[in-house]
């Protein structure tokens, strides 16, 4: 029973002992910081890409998938919904490419073309595109150089730049696409819920 007793004591007096550990505290208080969110760490994957001084990936996304796949799909969705918001204001704006669009909005045009199978053809067009892009996302995943995002348009407009003008442009690129998502997930909600056309207010 007394060297029960002096067990639980000694244990008790070694929780108040000076730990030997505190290098490793300090050295995770003093790790680099996210710019974007300053109480969160710094993302490691982020580095070496484009927006990496901003490094934000809150949800620490980049430590499950690989980045160049996430970019991929960053590029891709922005320049998707660069051509969206440009064709929804067009429609609403009157311009009409479909003979079955005349006097629909873009907020009511989906219901009228899928009733006439009009979307369908659409699926089957995209659905190829992504097929055929796949083969170029799989290849670079597996090592083949291939920057995220390149299908080899439009690189001539950068031919004569600097690296630094070239690293711009392509911030520009990604910046401009993550605003036209959220400004295309803001017109769509706007025009059906107030169902208001062009500037949807």
């Amino acid at each position: 029973m007394q060297k029960i007793i002096l067990a639980s004591l000694l244990s008790a007096a070694a929780a108040f002992a000076p730990s030997t550990s505190s290098g490793k505290a300090v050295t995770a208080l003093n790790a680099e910081k996210s710019p974007a969110i300053p109480f969160l760490p710094y993302p490691e994957n982020l580095k070496g890409y484009v927006g990496d001084d901003v490094a934000f990936d809150p949800l620490r996304i980049s430590d499950y998938f690989p980045m160049d796949y996430l970019r991929e799909s960053e590029l891709k969705h922005g320049r998707i919904c660069q051509m969206a918001v440009v064709g929804f204001i067009t429609v609403d704006l009157g311009f009409v490419v479909h003979p079955l669009g005349q006097g629909l909005t873009s907020a009511t045009a989906h219901d009228t073309m899928v009733e006439n199978g009009v979307m369908g053809n659409a699926l089957v067009f995209i659905g190829f595109l992504e097929l055929v892009s796949y083969i170029a996302v799989s290849e670079m995943l597996q090592g083949s150089g291939r920057e995220p995002g390149d299908f080899g348009f439009g690189n001539k407009f950068l031919e004569g730049m600097s690296e630094d003008e070239v690293k711009t442009m392509k911030y520009k690129e990604l910046a401009n696409g993550r605003l036209a998502m959220m400004a295309f997930g803001g017109m769509v909600t706007q025009s059906v819920l107030y169902d208001k056309g062009f500037p949807y207010f």
